[in-house]
C-alpha cells in the first residue's frame, strides 16, 4: 500500500506517490488554482491519478497555513481566504467516497519531516529545519517526533518577537524575526547599503538598471555568488539574524541539529558562516556546551511531498 503527497505551493500543486520505503514511484505538477472550490477539484483529480499509480492507503496534503491539532482543519491561510476553518481533509474525504483517509500538514512541518526520515536530518534526535524564503519557517523534531503542540500551532519561529519596537510585520506585530531573516530582508539590507555607499553597491545598482528599490534577492543571490562585497554583507546581516534566532531557540529547546532549507540557503556558507558564529555568539554558556551542527537541507523540492505522505502513512498504521 502506498501513501499520495500533494504539496499545495503558491504557484503550483506537485503530488507524488510513494511507497513505503519512501521511493517516489510518480510525480507531477499542476498550477495552483486560486480558488478554494478549484482547488480541491484539483485535489480530487491527483486522487484518482494516484489510483491509476497504484494502491492509495493515505493522503497527505501540504498547505501554507495555520492547521489545527486535529490535521484536518486549515483555520487560516494568507494564500486561500476561503481557508478559515476550512475542513479540507473532510472534503477531499466525501469527495472520494471515503476510500482513503486524509491528514492535512503546515508545509514547513511537511518539509520538516521529509528533511528528517529522508534528508539531512535522518541522524538526528532533536532537530530544528528552519526555511529561510519569502518569510521565516520552522519545523520542529523532538526525541523523533514531530512537534505541533497542544493546538497545532508550534513552530511559528519566524513570529519570535526579536526586536522591540522593529519592523512591522504583516501579521500584526512588530520586530518579528522573519523581517531580519528572509528574502525581503535580504533585499532591505542590500539596499539600504546601497544607498550608503552607491560606489560600493554600483554592481547591483547596475543590475537594478538604476534604481536601488528595484534591486531583488535573485540579484543579490547572483552578485554575492561572483563575490561582491556589497552582497556578501547583506546575507552577512541575515546571517547574523539566523544565528541570534537559533541560539533562542536553543535556549529553549537544545536541539542537536539546525536543518536550513529555502531559496537563501542555496549560498551554502555565505549564509551560513555568519549564522555559525552569530550562534556561537549569542548561545548560552556557549562554552560550556556542545554546540548543535547546522546544515543545509538536502531532500530538495520533494522535501514537503514525501514529508506529508509519510506523516499520513503514520497516522493510518498507528491507530
Amino acid at each position: 500500500m502506498d501513501a499520495l503527497g500533494i504539496d499545495i505551493g503558491g504557484t503550483k500543486i506537485a503530488s507524488g506517490v510513494y511507497d513505503d520505503k519512501h521511493h517516489l514511484i510518480q510525480e507531477w505538477h499542476v498550477p495552483t488554482p486560486r480558488t478554494a472550490v478549484a482547488i480541491d477539484q484539483q485535489l480530487v483529480a491527483s486522487y484518482e491519478r494516484a489510483k491509476q499509480i497504484s494502491s492509495i492507503a493515505a493522503i497527505g496534503i501540504s498547505a501554507a497555513g495555520n492547521v489545527r491539532a486535529d490535521r484536518r482543519t486549515m483555520s487560516f491561510s494568507a494564500n486561500i481566504p476561503a481557508w478559515i476553518d476550512y475542513p479540507l481533509a473532510e472534503k477531499l474525504e466525501i469527495a472520494i467516497d471515503h476510500e482513503c483517509s486524509v491528514i492535512v500538514e503546515n508545509d514547513a512541518n511537511s518539509a520538516g519531516w521529509g528533511e528528517f526520515v529522508c534528508g539531512a536530518g535522518k541522524d538526528s534526535r532533536n532537530m530544528v529545519m528552519l526555511t529561510v524564503g519569502t518569510g521565516l519557517g520552522a519545523a520542529f523534531v523532538l526525541d523523533r517526533h514531530l512537534y505541533r503542540g497542544s493546538f497545532g500551532m508550534a513552530a511559528e519561529v519566524g513570529h519570535f518577537p526579536m526586536v522591540p519596537d522593529g519592523r512591522f510585520c504583516g501579521c500584526g506585530l512588530s520586530g518579528c524575526a522573519e523581517k531580519y531573516v528572509s528574502g525581503p530582508a535580504l533585499e532591505q539590507f542590500a539596499q539600504a547599503s546601497v544607498r550608503r555607499d552607491p560606489v560600493a553597491g554600483k554592481r547591483l545598482i547596475s543590475m537594478a538598471a538604476g534604481n536601488v528599490t528595484a534591486i531583488s534577492g535573485q540579484m543579490i543571490f547572483e552578485a554575492a555568488t561572483d563575490g561582491d562585497p556589497v552582497a556578501i554583507e547583506a546575507f552577512s546581516w541575515v546571517g547574523q539574524w539566523l544565528g541570534r534566532t537559533m541560539a533562542a531557540i536553543s535556549a529553549l529547546l537544545d536541539p542537536d541539529l539546525f536543518v536550513i532549507g529555502g531559496g537563501l540557503s542555496a549560498t551554502g556558507d555565505i549564509l551560513l558562516e555568519p549564522a555559525r558564529r552569530s550562534y556561537a555568539r549569542y548561545l548560552q554558556a556557549a562554552q560550556y556546551r556542545p554546540h548543535a551542527g547546522i546544515v543545509t537541507a538536502s531532500a530538495g523540492w520533494q522535501a514537503g511531498m514525501l514529508g506529508v505522505a509519510d506523516l499520513a502513512m503514520r497516522e493510518i498504521t498507528q491507530r
